[in-house]
């Protein structure tokens, strides 16, 4: 440790003092600056938030002045921004109904989020729609069908000597379960 004269001391410790002293003073000029800033930004910002506020009801104004028969509807850039504000104005619940789906649509495993994208690609277009409708038709007709011929492949006999299960001659018309035979003829 490096010791220094009294007198070298005392003027370090008067010179350390000082510039502690300066800095003490700016920094409580700095908070004050800090807090003068902080009651314009609220200010400013509570002011913003009446202008809104206000532009939204001057909206609302437009929109039922131009209800009226006879008015034109042209709309500038100024009434489409603050549509959408006076819209959700109106409906206090929509901005929690997007949050929760948006919540619930990331919860969703991919197949789920892949299928709910189809639903909804299908049901907004009438073209889809229509395809989904005609495809959908098609299958059931196809497996229609295809479920008849298999009945009727195995309800028909085969031959002369061939003979149905018991189960399936019970619901059978006699003329389908032994055609060959005499008198059970079908309509003939």
């Amino acid at each position: 440790v490096a010791t220094f004269p009294e007198g070298q001391v005392d003027s370090l410790l008067s010179i350390i003092s000082s510039q502690r002293e300066r800095f003490r003073a700016r920094n409580q000029e700095l908070e004050g600056e800090n807090r003068m800033m902080q009651h314009t930004v609220q200010a400013l910002q509570s002011e913003l938030d009446n202008l809104r506020a206000d532009n939204i009801k001057l909206y609302e104004k437009i929109k039922f002045l131009q209800s009226y028969p006879g008015r034109g509807s042209s709309r500038d850039d100024t009434e489409l921004r603050y549509s959408s504000q006076y819209e959700e104005r109106l409906d206090p619940f929509s901005s929690f109904s997007r949050k929760e789906r948006q919540r619930k649509y990331l919860s969703l495993s991919p197949w789920d989020k892949a299928t709910l994208s189809m639903g909804r690609l299908i049901l907004s277009n009438k073209t889809a729609r229509t395809i989904a409708f005609f495809y959908t038709l098609l299958l059931h007709c196809l497996v229609f069908l295809v479920s008849v011929r298999g009945f009727r492949s195995k309800t028909q006999p085969r031959g002369a000597g061939h003979v149905l299960p018991g189960p399936v001659q019970r619901h059978l018309p006699a003329c389908w379960v032994q055609p060959w035979v005499p008198g059970h003829l079908c309509g003939h």
